[in-house]
């Protein structure tokens, strides 16, 4: 199997090599490139066929026309990426990993606005894109696998830099009003109507009733950005906020349960709620001087969650919060031939963790027995870090670029528990079967120090294409949840930074009327924490991930688009353990929750000025839904079609019918504590909106 996955790997990149070095189909290399501008690579814009390995870039104008309700339904058109929709606004990320859940799965992405993080390198949300308002971005961008030098801790899988407008000319005021299935009703504004003000502000508000039983949330964000002229530079300030109000529906059990109607539209955890709110302030001030451009970004953050844990027993409540403040600043300088960044990050962060329970478990003796009611863990965390970075590019000759990058990162925890320590109940005594679930260590300093080196080399095909390779590695400081909220049979959580280590070769084209990328990776990962199906964890667990990714967007006609994204991979564990009280890990078994599959095709049709037609047609693979291969979901697919109709000069209409053949599909699926589960799919959905652009 192994064997065959390489040579079908080669058989499809020699191919694109092919075309790639050949002029777009139906059209002369005369017509040039496309030039399209990115910025997370360099944190400056630069043009994407110079980057040297994989981004992918969802522009405005295609969120604008998708106008998704979640981020899984933007990100499906994007290769190697997988949002899986959970319940409400809640989402599980894959990008060139498995579904990461548990232990291990904060903190294995790093999310950016603006360029800057937006939350602490220890403090994750597994849900963190809830957090951005995704909806009213002008762009978003996506590295899959680790970050460069630029990048430090959490940019292990990928990256993702949600770009927000910025006043000027580029942006187009609108209010709107939608309406849709399940008492959907969203409403969205971006004002000043005045295009030349130096100030935005950016809201959406959006009301869903759920299409599951007591499944409702209420969601706002918000966006203001002013600019002015500083120092003979540019000074951009931007406010981002946004609460979350969400009824969640927990996992219906029993195998295929998502096909039944008497279960597919049920909750049987109608109390599981989460409530949570962001803000964050911050600067980018940026100035063209005489030997080097000047890159100062300061930022504020705050956080606050509340939750209830509806998909472990016992349903313990969490809440949690931040605050958090840090300055990312760098320097480019240099010639055409040569370019480099240096930069110096810095973060502090003051966090906290309460986990308690109402009342006893249901289930087992031993699940009674060891995750009693009370407090489990009540602590907080204070953290600093620094990191020191250097990122360089050097043309050889006209067609040939090497780059080279080293990032030195520090990070310290101080960590203060306020309840006793051990694993006991929380008014000291002791519980049976070997010991409560929930262990407590002392008070403790933590500090981690890593470097992440990456190479790199772009050569050109022709004008309009490029081959790349790099090496590179990621990392990921231990999360505070990791340290301090520890399982039975830990007393201190002994871990390591985890580490990923990445080769990529990739091929791209961007010409009038094909764009082309096509990238082979291959990935180990070491010092991986996992959860079994019995709820415990796993430490210093190693995987390897490797396959190919492919993205076509060809211009078939003048009115007619095609765009194809298209990933086959391998997730497999690289070790063997027997884990305690749970899975057998075996190496070479795919690790659960990783299809092989993921794909997504889109015709547009431009069918006069004012009418733009889409059908979508996306599909996820088969995969294995534990460690140890014995339980699968068989994967499926569904379509989308959307129409935007012109109206007038000031009117326009969208319309939106989701799943349009009702198929009955699990979001996510899993097999934990002897059962299978699962989160089912959305079924047939129609939305309208109406919008007014003066």
């Amino acid at each position: 199997m192994q064997i065959r996955f390489q040579r079908n790997c080669s058989k499809l990149w020699l191919a694109a090599l092919l075309v790639l070095s050949s002029p777009a189909i139906g059209q002369p290399a005369a017509n040039g490139v496309i030039t399209e501008i990115i910025v997370t690579s360099q944190r400056r814009e630069q043009p994407k066929l110079s980057h040297a390995g994989n981004i992918d870039r969802i522009n405005a104008s295609t969120i604008a026309a998708v106008q998704h309700q979640h981020i899984h339904e933007l990100m499906t058109r994007v290769s190697g990426v997988w949002l899986v929709r959970a319940s409400g606004q809640e989402h599980l990320t894959a990008i060139r990993s498995p579904v990461l859940t548990g232990g291990g799965s904060c903190g294995a992405f790093l999310f950016l606005e603006d360029g800057i993080p937006i939350r602490p390198a220890g403090f994750c949300n597994v849900n963190s894109l809830f957090e951005i308002n995704t909806e009213q971005a002008r762009s978003i961008e996506v590295i899959r696998g680790p970050g460069n030098a630029l990048y430090g801790s959490n940019a292990l899988h990928g990256i993702v830099n949600v770009l927000m407008p910025t006043p000027g000319t580029n942006r187009a005021p609108l209010v709107s009003l939608e309406l849709g299935s399940n008492e959907f009703v969203r409403a969205r504004a971006e004002l000043p109507f005045d295009t030349e003000s130096p100030w935005l502000a950016a809201l959406v508000y959006a009301d869903d009733g759920g299409f599951r039983d007591d499944s409702g949330y209420e969601q706002g964000k918000l966006h203001v950005k002013r600019r002015w002229d500083l120092e003979e530079g540019e000074f951009l300030l931007g406010l981002t906020a946004t609460d979350l109000d969400q009824q969640t529906a927990g996992f219906i059990v029993g195998e295929d349960a998502y096909k039944d109607p008497n279960l597919n539209r049920s909750n049987p955890n109608p109390e599981a709620f989460r409530d949570a709110s962001s803000q964050r302030l911050y600067g980018i001030w940026t100035r063209e001087l005489e030997l080097f451009d000047l890159d100062i970004r300061p930022y504020l953050r705050h956080s606050d969650m509340q939750f209830l844990q509806h998909f472990l027993p016992g349903q313990p409540l969490e809440e949690n919060g931040h605050t958090s403040a840090g300055m990312i600043s760098s320097a480019a300088f240099g010639s055409e031939k040569l370019q480099t960044t240096i930069g110096v990050d810095i973060e502090w962060s003051d966090m906290f963790l309460k986990q308690s329970q109402d009342g006893p478990t249901e289930g087992s003796d031993f699940l009674m027995e060891t995750r009693p009611e009370g407090d489990h863990y009540d602590y907080d965390v204070s953290s600093f870090g620094i990191a020191t970075y250097i990122q360089t590019e050097f043309a050889t000759n006209a067609r040939t670029t090497f780059g080279a990058g080293l990032r030195v990162d520090y990070l310290r925890y101080d960590y203060d528990n306020h309840m006793l320590t051990g694993n006991t109940r929380d008014d000291g005594t002791e519980c049976g079967f070997g010991g409560c679930l929930y262990s407590r260590p002392a008070d403790r300093s933590d500090s981690f120090t890593n470097m992440a080196p990456k190479l790199s080399m772009t050569y050109s095909l022709n004008d309009t294409s490029r081959v790349y390779a790099s090496l590179s590695r990621g990392f990921r400081a231990p999360q505070t949840t990791e340290l301090y909220r520890l399982q039975n049979g830990q007393v201190t959580a002994d871990l390591d930074s985890e580490r990923i280590d990445a080769f990529e070769l990739g091929i791209r084209k961007s010409q009038a009327r094909l764009s082309l990328d096509v990238a082979l990776f291959a990935m180990r990962k070491s010092d991986s924490v996992f959860r079994d199906a019995e709820g415990f964890n796993v430490t210093g667990a190693r995987s390897k991930h490797q396959g190919i990714e492919i993205a076509v967007d060809w211009q078939l006609a003048t009115d007619w688009l095609l765009e194809v994204d298209a990933t086959y991979a391998r997730h497999t564990y690289d070790f063997d353990e027997v884990a305690l009280r749970g899975e057998t890990f075996v190496s070479g078994k795919d690790v659960d929750t990783a299809p092989r599959w993921l794909g997504s095709i889109e015709l547009q049709w431009m069918m006069t000025d004012d009418v733009d037609l889409g059908l979508q047609w996306t599909a996820i693979g088969e995969y294995y839904l534990d460690a140890e291969n014995r339980f699968q979901y068989p994967g499926h697919s569904i379509a989308n079609l959307r129409a935007s109709f012109q109206l007038s000069s000031r009117l326009g209409l969208t319309l939106r019918l989701n799943n349009i053949t009702d198929r009955d599909i699990a979001d996510r699926a899993d097999y934990a504590f002897g059962n299978y589960r699962y989160f089912p799919g959305r079924g047939r959905e129609l939305f309208a909106e109406i919008r007014y652009s003066p």
